[in-house]
């Protein structure tokens, strides 16, 4: 199990993401994506794999980087996850089991399955529509089209490819699962 972690200035939180990541995984890719503070350096301390781009090209391009070098690497799953201290670690258990149990190809986390978030109502809003226009577009049933915590199997992952740099990834990702017709689960 390989976790991809695209940073850009996370110099605040790096090591504490990398470390709690580390108890659970059994690789941790960093992908620092052009950060002009000490990223790189605080993640390689934490014990990850360290990959640069040297010009901050986007998340989207970060996440397909790291994920390239997790399928070199043979990871059977690869697990997407931020880097700004967002997530809890303890829920990557949950996030690989239905993976594990062959259940699924992608896990993906989701902010409204229960009533623990604490996003604001304005932000909440604009995420409930773009879950809207994602049903539309792919007809994929999913709560939370733009949460950057998710799981693949090996196998999705080399079908999945990211071209958009930037943020427009999440919503590409979705439009990949369901041009390959992959399984998946919340």
């Amino acid at each position: 199990i390989s976790v991809v972690i695209a940073a850009y200035n996370e110099a605040q939180t790096i090591r504490k993401v990398v470390s709690e990541v580390r108890e659970k995984v059994n690789e941790v890719i960093v992908v620092n994506d052009g950060s002009v503070d000490n990223t790189a350096d605080l993640a390689a301390d934490a014990k990850a794999q360290v990959l640069n781009h040297f010009l901050n090209r986007g998340q989207g391009a970060a996440l397909q980087t790291g994920i390239n070098f997790a399928l070199k690497q043979n990871a059977d799953i690869i697990i997407t996850y931020d880097a700004d201290n967002q997530f809890k670690a303890e829920e990557i258990d949950e996030i690989v089991k239905p993976l594990l149990l062959g259940n699924v190809d992608v896990v993906f986390g989701s902010r409204f399955l229960d009533s623990r978030n604490q996003i604001p109502k304005a932000k909440k809003i604009v995420l409930k529509l773009a879950v809207i226009v994602t049903r539309l577009y792919t007809g994929l049933k999913v709560t939370d089209t733009h949460n950057g915590f998710r799981a693949f199997s090996a196998r999705a992952a080399k079908m999945i490819q990211i071209n958009q740099d930037g943020m427009a990834h999440a919503s590409e990702i979705i439009e990949e699962i369901s041009k390959h017709k992959l399984s998946y689960k919340e």
